[in-house]
């Protein structure tokens, strides 16, 4: 392996390895001169460390268009940042066990500051190694312009200076990437407070900005809230797209992502927030108040896995709206059966109206229903299935009967029952109201 960098240094500097001799007493007095040729010109190397940082800084200039930019921004910091790692680079050569924390924290500094700053990876170790590379080439310059003689002997500490240049370059990388890790983490917990105080109603004006910026999604677009809740236990997708695309954000355990897929359509512009019970998606809607679907315009969300309930609430204005808009998702979520299903409040707003005030739902059900609830479940049941069919049949025995698979007639016999136990009139529009209402709260109020 040494034998390989050694190589690869002479190729470098343009010169020919010489074989180190097999004899320990002659091998040693090779690696004391060695050593003395490189410490004679890594000292004139610090001597003149000002020129050596200037070439380093014109070859990122030259070579590194990200670096480029960061000089056009600020010349000096760049320029301050080459002359430190240098430095450090050249005294590591004098005195190794001495320089080595220090050229190491300097080392770990750069990699952590340049992943705060957005520079690619690529372009920082790219410096590094020019860095190695202009360091090695400046020591065979200066021994060759002192002692031209003594060049050769440079090559039997070349591995030790690219070995040094490995270790930075490797260090740097671990550096930038903790760094960009913890950032992303602090990203991904604020984008996520800032979403949670959009749904539950908490957040304050002054950090709409910065909510819409993290969530990646207009301040002042028209959104609906999605929940989902229920479905078969599920595990997170793996990665993590970014906030504000489709099916962003970090799915939970419980909720598979293909229950997110269900409650929206496929290129949607959603944000969503994961929470113990219910998964929130913030969606960006279309201007006709739709759910975007490129395919189909018109088409809803389903819930298609079993005991998935999904709640799609009305649109609202602006990001400073979505706590309200989670209330009605909350709302048409509550309405959803337990067995699973797909409930838009603006469906089912007399449903919405009894979830809303329960107790007002059950005294209005217990007072139209009431003797109609206390006959033998058997009976109470067929006439209750009679008059919600009726219901659904607009009023028509005959379609009604169709569906029980009884005669019309039938049907009339039941209604007229009704009539007589509950005190209401099914003629009378004001009647049917209530007995609607009614029948309404005794399938949506479970409890």
């Amino acid at each position: 392996m040494q034998h390989a960098v050694r190589s690869r240094a002479a190729i470098r500097t343009g010169l020919t390895p010489v074989p180190r001799p097999r004899t320990p007493g002659v091998t040693s007095l090779i690696d004391a001169d060695a050593l003395r040729v490189l410490h004679r010109a890594a000292r004139c190397l610090l001597d003149d460390l000002p020129d050596l940082t200037d070439r380093l800084v014109a070859l990122l200039d030259e070579q590194e268009p990200a670096y480029r930019q960061a000089l056009t921004k600020d010349p000096s910091a760049t320029w301050q940042e080459a002359h430190r790692s240098l430095r450090h680079s050249v005294t590591s050569l004098l005195d190794p066990r001495g320089a080595r924390e220090a050229a190491l924290r300097c080392s770990w500094r750069i990699g952590a500051v340049r992943a705060e700053q957005g520079l690619p990876l690529d372009a920082l170790l790219h410096a590094f190694r020019l860095g190695g590379s202009l360091v090695w080439q400046r020591l065979v310059e200066e021994t060759a312009r002192a002692a031209p003689e003594d060049v050769r002997l440079l090559v039997h500490v070349a591995a030790d200076v690219w070995n040094f240049v490995d270790e930075h370059c490797t260090l740097v990388a671990d550096a930038y990437r903790q760094t960009e890790w913890r950032i992303g983490r602090r990203r991904e917990n604020r984008a996520r407070v800032l979403a949670a105080g959009l749904l539950d109603g908490t957040g304050r004006i002054a950090d709409l900005p910065e909510a819409a910026r993290a969530l990646d999604l207009p301040e002042q677009g028209r959104y609906m809230v999605v929940a989902v809740a229920g479905g078969p236990p599920g595990h997170p997708a793996e990665g993590r797209p970014s906030a504000g695309r489709p099916d962003a954000g970090r799915p939970a355990v419980g909720r598979p992502a293909a229950g997110r897929a269900a409650a929206v359509p496929s290129g949607s512009r959603v944000h969503w927030h994961a929470g113990p019970d219910v998964d929130y998606g913030i969606v960006l809607v279309t201007a006709d108040g739709g759910l975007p679907d490129p395919n189909d315009p018109v088409s809803e969300p389903r819930a298609s896995l079993p005991g998935l309930r999904i709640g799609v609430g009305s649109p609202v204005d602006g990001l400073a709206a979505v706590g309200d808009a989670r209330r009605l998702a909350d709302t048409a979520l509550e309405i959803c059966p337990e067995a699973g299903g797909t409930v838009r409040l603006a469906d089912q707003l007399p449903a919405a109206l009894v979830v809303s005030s329960p107790g007002l739902g059950r005294a209005l059900a217990d007072r139209v229903l009431g003797p109609l609830l206390r006959l033998e479940p058997a009976d109470r049941e067929v006439l209750l299935d009679t008059l919600t069919t009726w219901l659904d049949c607009d009023g028509s025995a005959q379609r009604a009967g169709e569906r029980l698979y009884c005669h019309r007639n039938t049907v009339l016999n039941r209604l007229r029952r009704c009539e007589q136990l509950t005190g209401r009139s099914l003629s009378r529009p004001a009647d049917v109201v209530e007995i609607s209402l009614s029948l309404t709260t005794r399938r949506v109020l479970r409890d």
